[in-house]
């Protein structure tokens, strides 16, 4: 009888030399295209966060009788402490607090009716509709800012005639400015929304028409839920954005005296830095704005991320 000898192993082939250089060369490639953007990363992000917080724990203080000139004196949190303690920051919060309820709402809730007519077949002339509502972003927060500046004039303003309210008093002033923000970014959420609209798949839109779904119904149980995840990253950025107004409030700062120069909390960091040249106070808010900035963003992406696992 015949023993069978067990059958060999194939032999594993070893990567060539030709193979192993050319994973190299792809990996030079991509640490070379990495460069600029890491360079870009630690030059504009980076350094400056971190020069910010040194900033952040120095004050300036003259010594004796003043001649040598401001010396920088480390005060650790000391400059935190009095941002927090500051009833005019306090001030500012609440303001952004107000003008983000009036803005985030109307903005997202207009962006996203405009976004489902023109993904519609209500709307005709989409493209010349888009264009038009689109223009307001490309024009300059700051020429925006003076177009209607000019219009909420109580004297050669037309909009006091029309509402009988005055569009810079104290009371009308939070709306003002929300609708400015609102006229200039509605245009932009509804492009990035309709772009969302447009991967809806088509198959289950007439699904749902077959089965008697009217418009509406379709745009609030289908669509509106597939660009669920579009919409709460829109809602980030636009919280960011909100607690980071100032060009608005500063335009409207030169034709009413409603507006205070430590209006938003970015105007307290300029009135803190520019005007009072007190750097460290300033370092110290703007740390503060962007640790606000990242608890809230946090705070909508879990929130965002909970309703999509449902």
């Amino acid at each position: 009888m015949s023993v069978l000898a067990p059958e060999r192993a194939p032999a594993q082939e070893q990567p060539s030399v030709e193979t192993s250089t050319g994973t190299r060369r792809k990996d030079f490639a991509g640490a070379v295209l990495a460069v600029p953007f890491a360079v870009l990363l630690v030059g504009t992000v980076l350094v400056p966060v971190a020069y910010t917080l040194y900033l952040s724990l120095f004050t300036e203080r003259l010594r004796g009788l003043g001649f040598s000139g401001p010396e920088h004196v480390f005060v650790w949190l000391g400059n935190y402490l009095k941002v927090i303690a500051d009833s005019a920051f306090h001030a500012s919060l609440g303001n952004v607090a107000l003008f983000a309820l009036i803005h985030i709402p109307s903005m997202l809730i207009g962006a996203l009716v405009l976004a489902l007519l023109l993904d519609s077949a209500v709307v005709r002339l989409k493209q010349v509709w888009s264009l038009a509502v689109f223009v307001p972003y490309a024009v300059p927060v700051v020429i925006g800012g003076l177009i209607w500046a000019y219009l909420y004039s109580p004297t050669i303003g037309p909009i006091k005639n029309l509402l009988g309210v005055d569009p810079l008093s104290d009371t009308a002033l939070l709306p003002s400015i929300a609708n400015i923000a609102t006229w200039q970014w509605v245009g932009y959420n509804m492009i990035i929304f309709y772009t969302a609209l447009q991967a809806v798949p088509k198959e289950i839109v007439e699904a749902a028409r077959a089965d008697g779904a009217g418009g509406l119904r379709t745009a609030w149980s289908i669509k509106i839920p597939v660009i669920r995840p579009t919409i709460f990253v829109a809602a980030v950025f636009t919280v960011i954005g909100s607690l980071q107004v100032f060009t608005e409030p500063m335009v409207l700062k030169s034709f009413t005296g409603t507006v205070t120069s430590t209006w938003s909390p970015s105007m307290y960091v300029y009135e803190a830095a520019f005007v009072a040249g007190d750097n460290g106070r300033a370092a110290a808010a703007s740390v503060l704005i962007a640790v606000i900035c990242a608890v809230l963003s946090a705070v909508v992406m879990r929130f965002s991320t909970r309703r999509s696992a449902r």
